[in-house]
């Protein structure tokens, strides 16, 4: 097999894998290297600049020694085996990058023999590109689930970033799914990643020149859908990562059936709208100041698809509300449904020099469609504005309920001059029907 052909077979088998950000790295261009890392992104997105980002996103191996059943390279799965040798995948990714192809690297692989021996490939690659090509670009590099730390410390000087994936969000789903991957073989990485990050910090204070470890900080992926997790489960370990192990993401993928394994009933389509509200969920736990059993409980242990999480919030805590714009702390803007971390620093800004009225907030970019409902300018709120939970749910959900198809519009017949007096409007079943689910 050529190395167009392995390089087909292997992209195609890293693209399931969602976690290849690389956000928190700003090195520049060094003399006598190729390619630095600054302002580097995720694959096919964009920088701050307007620049688009790419990454070299492949596998080392798609060989496996493991039979996880979510997996498209799992032992069992009838697919096309190959093998890049860590020259080959260098000279590759260097090619790639002196004709502007990439802007970096995100390095996977299956398990070969061990977990060891396939970090040791890994490594082998990254530092032929770091030490012999002089490749200054970035570098994400996912750590083997059961490997030594000696080498995840190797690793961590080569990458700018690295991940573990925890696939599995509860070790009820993980022992069933992928039982040769225990759960401590998964978290025992991720721990040496954040010691390993904490002291190069402390390194870093004490002597300027000290080697950097992982300087993007960490990062892993869950799979949604293919277990009964629910959200509830799902937000809380996302928080305990966030918290244990200082991990700049937690990504989540709706599970894609294309292993042949019976994990999902006939029918099944991938949640998306569910992982979007989870990306959502998790917005809100990073930069918004909420906790994890503040958006969700045991007793409501999914997400709404109609309502985003801070809508849901918000009208389950009507006390809260509405706002005064004017004098109102920045924890309790954040709270306020279409008023986003930018726009509520916009209004800290503009209300040291006037008083807002909602003019002002369109300016501001707030978005009024979502914010009205919840706030008032100098003790007042938006002209024909309900503050009336009903009212503001109806309004809220109105095109959602378009999207999904739980609102229907009345038919409207053509008015004929033999229909001997007939309605004019065919209503249909009531609404709330759809959204109880008796249809």
């Amino acid at each position: 097999m050529d190395l167009g052909d392995k390089l087909q077979v292997l992209t195609e088998g890293a693209k399931y894998d969602v976690a290849c950000t690389s956000s928190g790295v700003d090195r520049s261009g060094v003399k006598g290297r190729l390619g630095g890392a600054k302002a580097a992104g995720i694959c096919h997105s964009f920088a701050a600049d307007g620049r688009c980002i790419s990454l070299l996103k492949v596998l080392l191996s798609n060989q496996c020694s493991y039979n996880c059943a979510y997996c498209v390279n799992r032992r069992s799965a009838d697919v096309q085996r190959t093998t890049f040798t860590p020259r080959e995948l260098a000279e590759l990714t260097y090619g790639f990058y002196r004709r502007n192809y990439i802007e970096g690297l995100f390095l996977s692989s299956g398990v070969l023999k061990n977990p060891d021996y396939t970090m040791e490939q890994m490594i082998e690659c990254l530092r032929l590109l770091r030490e012999e090509y002089g490749f200054g670009g970035y570098i994400h590099a996912k750590v083997i689930p059961g490997c030594s730390k000696e080498l995840i410390y190797r690793m961590g000087l080569l990458a700018d970033r690295l991940s573990v994936n925890l696939e599995l969000p509860s070790e009820v789903s993980l022992n069933q799914l992928a039982p040769d991957k225990p759960r401590e073989n998964i978290f025992r990485p991720m721990a040496a990643i954040a010691t390993g990050i904490e002291q190069n910090r402390h390194e870093l204070v004490r002597y300027q020149h000290a080697p950097r470890f992982a300087p993007a900080g960490s990062s892993t992926q869950m799979v949604i859908g293919a277990t009964p997790d629910t959200d509830y489960q799902i937000i809380r370990l996302a928080e305990s990562l966030y918290q244990k192990y200082k991990h700049r993401r937690v990504f989540f993928s709706a599970y894609v059936p294309v292993t042949g394994a019976e994990l999902t009933p006939p029918g099944y389509q991938p949640p998306l709208l569910r992982e979007h509200r989870l990306y959502q969920a998790d917005w809100l736990l990073r930069f918004y100041g909420f906790r994890a059993e503040e958006i969700l409980d045991e007793s409501h242990p999914y997400l709404d698809p109609l309502l985003d999480p801070k809508e849901s919030w918000a009208l389950s805590h009507l006390e809260y509300f509405p706002v005064e714009v004017n004098t109102a702390d920045r924890a309790l803007l954040l709270r306020v449904p279409g008023i986003g971390v930018t726009s509520a620093e916009r209004i800290l800004r503009a209300r040291r020099q006037t008083r807002l009225d909602f003019e002002h907030l369109q300016k501001l970019r707030v978005v009024m469609k979502r914010a009205q409902y919840f706030i008032t300018c100098s003790g007042r709120m938006l002209p024909g504005v309900r503050f009336d939970r009903d009212s503001i749910y109806q309004n809220l959900t109105l095109e959602a309920r378009r999207r999904q198809g739980l609102l229907f519009e009345p038919e409207v017949t053509q008015l004929s001059l033999f229909d001997g007096g007939k309605p004019l409007l065919a209503g249909r079943e009531d609404v709330v029907k759809c959204l109880t689910g008796q249809l």
